[in-house]
């Protein structure tokens, strides 16, 4: 009789795969990265009341109804960053609430989207503001090429409508801003059919259509402002701005993306044989591993970087609050079964189909191994590299925050400035 397991189960079982016995996983050594960086924000929840107070001050009036954008994002404090925001709406005499600004993101429904600001600590309680969720949207401006700009209809229903947000690279496109508040107000807060039709274009038009959403939706009036937070590569809080509606998507906005761009970390090498992820997720990266360290970007139209330069790409595990969404997969080239096993293929597909171009090529399937070490012996097997050679390995928590990692004697031999081995 037919065994009922699925592929993975069965893999998870064990296959006689057809390793060279040769092949041997290398020891791996600890390295740190120098890397100069901004000091930390003590208190992010205090800098977001005073950056919120001080900056709008002579943009809210008493009992203007202010509906805050949580993310589906792993922002550092995000629950002190959204709560000292809320409280600095309330002292300036607002009514503010929460409603999820996350486009297709949690299955693409009012429920998931909910649960999604719940798992990541964002709860009423802890905000300390009601949380309205819903996944309808209303039409409220258009840009000057005719595209509608969608707004949540409990958004839609408040004065005016603030994005919370860290600014950072995005994995998509480049441009003068790239994630942060404009993207929130335009792709976030627009739901499924925001995000839809931005993800739906080329890179280039992408970048554009972000850029003219955010004017057609700033002259209608409904933008109070923003709130940016900027993370060093060592997850810490370096920055806290409050953004006025002019400055959302303005050069101040500008600046905020020059200044984290700065304060991404490369890898330190150039040429990787097997890079080893232990975690991926929504809460690390929109492609469950971030394009700007690995250098994998795979979207028709866009360009390729030059480094860093890797052969093969094994991801071992995926963050409880992704909830099986893996939009970003097939940046990876191994997995192991117990990975594949928590894939959860509609919520895949539906943020797949958003994204439009860039969610083709990564929301394929990697091979699926039986364990870490049948993935790890079948990257080596596989880079390129002769089983005689030493193998450039790297191994990394996350593509999140990065300040070190675990590498192969080949690399530790070569280790570029600014990198130490830890005794």
């Amino acid at each position: 009789m037919a065994s009922s397991a699925s592929p993975w189960e069965q893999l998870s079982r064990g296959i006689d795969l057809p390793f060279d016995p040769a092949v041997q996983i290398p020891e791996l050594f600890e390295v740190e990265f120098a890397h100069s960086e901004p000091a930390p924000i003590a208190d992010a929840e205090a800098a977001a009341r005073t950056a919120v107070v001080s900056t709008l001050r002579t943009s809210v009036t008493p009992g203007m109804t202010v509906a805050v954008g949580g993310g589906s994002r792993g922002l550092t404090d995000r629950v002190g960053l959204l709560r000292g925001t809320i409280t600095g709406l309330r002292e300036l005499g607002a009514e503010p609430f929460v409603v999820p600004a996350m486009g297709s993101h949690g299955g693409a429904t009012a429920a998931g989207q909910r649960a999604m600001l719940e798992s990541l600590g964002m709860t009423e309680d802890a905000v300390g503001a009601e949380i309205r969720a819903t996944m309808d949207t209303v039409v409220v401006a258009r840009t000057a090429a005719g595209m509608p700009i969608y707004l949540d209809t409990n958004a839609a229903g408040a004065d005016r409508i603030l994005p919370v947000n860290r600014v950072k690279p995005h994995t998509c496109f480049k441009g003068p801003i790239e994630s942060g508040c404009t993207k929130m107000a335009v792709v976030g807060f627009g739901k499924q059919p925001g995000a839809a039709q931005i993800h739906s274009c080329g890179p280039v038009e992408m970048r554009d259509r972000l850029l003219d959403g955010i004017a057609a939706l700033r002259s209608t009036g409904r933008l109070l402002g923003g709130v940016a937070s900027v993370e060093s590569s060592a997850g810490d809080i370096v920055r806290v701005e409050a953004l006025t509606a002019d400055d959302v998507g303005g050069q101040r906005e500008m600046d905020l993306t020059a200044f984290a761009k700065g304060l991404i970390p490369a890898l330190p090498f150039d040429e990787i044989d097997v890079l080893v992820i232990e975690r991926g997720g929504k809460d690390i990266s929109g492609t469950t591993m971030d394009p700007n360290v690995t250098g994998r970007f795979w979207v028709h139209g866009g360009p390729e970087v030059d480094s860093p330069r890797i052969s093969n790409i094994v991801l071992l595990g995926i963050t409880e609050v992704s909830g099986g969404n893996v939009l970003g997969i097939g940046l990876a080239d191994f997995i192991p079964a117990a990975l594949a096993n928590q894939i959860d293929w509609e919520k895949t597909y539906i943020n797949c189909f958003t994204a439009g171009p860039a969610g083709v090529r990564r929301s394929r399937m990697p091979m699926v191994l039986p364990d870490e070490s049948a993935c790890m012996k079948a990257a080596l097997s596989m880079c390129g590299r002769g089983v005689e050679q030493p193998k450039r390995v790297v191994r990394i928590t996350s593509t999140l925050h990065l300040t070190r990692c675990w590498v192969s004697q080949a690399l530790l031999e070569h280790l570029p400035p600014g990198a130490r081995r830890v005794q």
